[in-house]
C-alpha cells in the first residue's frame, strides 16, 4: 500500500531499521557502549542541567527579591504577592497548549533553544517595572517562555537514554534545582552586601539571571543535537551502535509528525491521566519554596542573615533526592515504592511546621527545609513518565499533561500563603495533598501491575507484527506506542 511521504526525508527507512533491529542481538560490545554512553553524559547531560540550573533560578528568585524590597518598592500586598508566583504558572499554563503540538513538529531542541532565549530576555526586563500590573504581566510571560523546557527534556532524557538508565539522569537535571536554591541564596547574599548599587539589589538580580539564560539558549540552540542522527560528537560507528542500543527499547529518536490516533490514546489512558495528578499533587507543596525565606525573615532575622538559612534548603533537597536514587538502584524494578518512601519526609516536615511553635526558631528552620524536599519524589514520577510512555506524540502529550497539572498546582497553592508568619491553610493543604499523592502512586503501581500481567499471559500465544502489519496499523515501526508494542513492560 501506498504510505505519504514523511515530514523528513528519510524517517521511514530509519524507522524500518530500527524495527528490523528490535528482535536482533546487538553487534556493538560492552566497551563500545560505555564509550557512547559517557560521550553524551558529557555533552547531553551539562546542557540540560545547566538550562534547567536556570530555570529554577529564575523561578527563586522572587523568593530573594521579596525579601530584599521587592514588595516594598512595588507597594505589593501578601495577596499580590502571591499572584506575582501565580501568575508565572499561568503563562507556563497557556503555553502548553501551543507548545504541545510545536513540540512534535519542529526539531524539539531547536525550538526549546529559542525559548530559552526569550525567557532570558523576559527574566532581565523583570528588573524594570515600578508597579504591580507591569510586574505581573511580565512574570506572566516570562511564565509563557518557559513553558517548552520541562516537558521538554523529559523526552530528550527518552531519546538520548535507555529505559534502565532513567531514574539517574532525570535526577541529575532535577537535582539543580536544589542547587539553584544555594547557589541563588549565596547570589542574593553577594548582590545585597554591595551597598555601592545604583538600582535596587532586586533589580540587579533579575538582570544577572537573565543575561546567564540568554547566554545558555544560544549555546543549547548552536550546539545541542536535534536526536541521535545529528550527533556531531559521535563517529558514523558511534551513532549506530547508539540507534541499535536505543533500538532495543524500540526508541527511533525525534520525529516530527503529529499522531492523532496516538492523542487518542493518551487522553483515554488512565495512567496518563495519574501522570497528570502527580503534577498537581506534587506542586501544592510548592510555596514552601517561595515562601520559606519569607518565614524565615518573620522570624526576626536580618535580610542577610535570612539568605544563609535560606541556602541549605537546598542542600537538604539534594541530599534526599540522591537518597531516592540510590533507592531506586537498589530497587531497580520498585520506583514507584521509592517515591512513596520520599513522600514521607516532606511530609514530616510540614505537619511540623503546623504543630511546633514559632517559638522553636531552629526547628521551624530546619522543618522548612524539610518540607521543601518536593524535587525528590518529582524526580521519580518523572523518571516514570520517561521509562513508561511510547510513541512521538503520545509521549509530548503525556509529558504536557503532567506539566499542565505542575502549572495548575502552581497557580492555585499560593493563593492559601497569604497569612503571614504561619500560613496555617497553606501548610494544611500541603498536608493533605501529600497523602493523596501517596494514594495516586499506589493505583498507578497496580494499573501498571496488571497491564504487566495480561501482556504476560498473551505472550506465549501472540506473534511479531510483520512491517506491512505495523504500517496498516498506523504504527510506524519504531513510533509504537506503549499500548501497541506487545513486548513492552511497564516500569513499576
Amino acid at each position: 500500500m501506498d504510505i505519504p511521504k514523511s515530514p523528513c526525508a528519510d524517517i521511514k527507512d530509519e524507522e524500518r531499521r530500527v524495527g528490523e533491529l528490535v528482535n536482533l542481538p546487538a553487534s556493538y560490545s560492552d566497551e563500545e557502549e560505555k564509550a557512547v554512553v559517557r560521550k553524551i553524559d558529557m555533552i547531553i547531560l551539562p546542557f540540560l542541567c545547566f538550562v534547567f540550573f536556570l530555570q529554577y533560578l529564575d523561578k527563586q528568585s522572587l523568593s530573594y527579591a521579596g525579601v530584599f524590597g521587592l514588595m516594598g518598592d512595588l507597594n505589593l500586598t501578601s495577596s499580590q504577592y502571591s499572584w506575582c508566583s501565580s501568575i508565572f504558572y499561568v503563562g507556563q499554563l497557556v503555553s502548553e497548549y501551543p507548545f504541545i503540538y510545536l513540540m512534535s513538529r519542529l526539531p524539539l531542541t531547536k525550538f526549546v533553544g529559542v525559548t530559552v532565549i526569550v525567557w532570558g530576555g523576559m527574566c532581565m526586563c523583570l528588573a524594570a517595572p515600578k508597579t504591580y500590573n507591569g510586574f505581573a504581566a511580565v512574570r506572566f510571560l516570562l511564565g509563557f517562555s518557559e513553558g517548552a523546557v520541562s516537558p521538554a527534556f523529559v523526552t530528550i532524557t527518552s531519546i538520548w537514554y535507555r529505559q534502565k538508565e532513567h531514574t539517574t539522569r532525570t535526577a541529575l537535571w532535577i537535582s539543580m534545582n536544589g542547587l539553584a536554591q544555594v547557589i541563588g541564596c549565596l547570589l542574593m547574599y553577594g548582590i545585597g552586601k554591595n551597598t555601592a548599587l545604583s538600582i535596587a539589589p532586586w533589580r540587579v538580580l533579575f538582570l544577572i539571571c537573565g543575561a546567564m539564560t540568554s547566554a545558555a539558549g544560544v549555546c543549547f540552540l548552536v550546539l545541542m543535537p536535534s536526536g541521535p542522527k545529528d550527533a556531531w560528537f559521535l563517529n558514523a560507528r558511534e551513532k549506530e551502535v547508539l540507534r541499535q542500543r536505543m533500538a532495543q527499547d524500540h526508541e527511533g529518536g525525534d520525529k516530527t509528525s503529529f499522531s492523532i490516533p496516538q492523542l487518542k490514546e493518551a487522553l483515554t489512558d488512565p495512567k496518563a491521566w495519574l501522570v497528570f495528578w502527580f503534577g498537581v499533587l506534587v506542586t501544592m507543596q510548592s510555596p514552601v519554596l517561595t515562601f520559606a525565606s519569607l518565614v524565615i525573615e518573620s522570624l526576626g532575622y536580618s535580610k542577610l542573615d535570612t539568605m544563609l538559612y535560606t541556602a541549605p534548603s537546598g542542600a537538604v533537597q539534594m541530599a534526599l533526592l540522591w537518597i531516592g536514587v540510590a533507592l531506586a538502584a537498589i530497587l531497580p524494578r520498585q520506583r514507584t515504592l521509592v517515591a512513596l518512601m520520599l513522600i514521607i519526609p516532606p511530609l514530616v516536615g510540614t505537619v511540623f511546621l503546623f504543630k511546633l511553635d514559632l517559638s522553636a526558631e531552629w526547628g521551624m528552620i530546619a522543618m522548612s527545609w524539610l518540607a521543601s524536599c518536593i524535587t525528590a519524589s518529582m524526580s521519580i514520577l518523572l523518571s516514570l513518565s520517561a521509562s513508561n510512555v511510547k510513541g512521538n506524540t503520545k509521549r509530548a502529550i503525556v509529558n504536557t499533561m503532567f506539566f499542565i497539572g505542575y502549572c495548575a498546582g502552581c497557580i492555585g497553592s499560593p493563593q492559601l500563603w497569604t497569612n503571614r508568619p504561619r500560613y496555617t491553610e497553606g501548610v494544611i493543604t500541603s498536608i493533605v495533598t501529600w497523602c493523596l499523592l501517596f494514594v495516586a502512586v499506589i493505583v498507578y503501581r497496580l494499573l501498571c501491575m496488571q497491564d504487566n500481567k495480561q501482556r504476560e499471559a498473551k505472550a506465549g500465544a501472540s506473534v511479531d507484527m510483520s512491517g506491512d502489519m505495523l504500517e496498516e496499523n498506523g504504527l510506524h515501526g519504531a513510533d509504537m506506542t506503549d499500548k501497541n508494542d506487545p513486548s513492552f513492560r511497564y516500569a513499576l
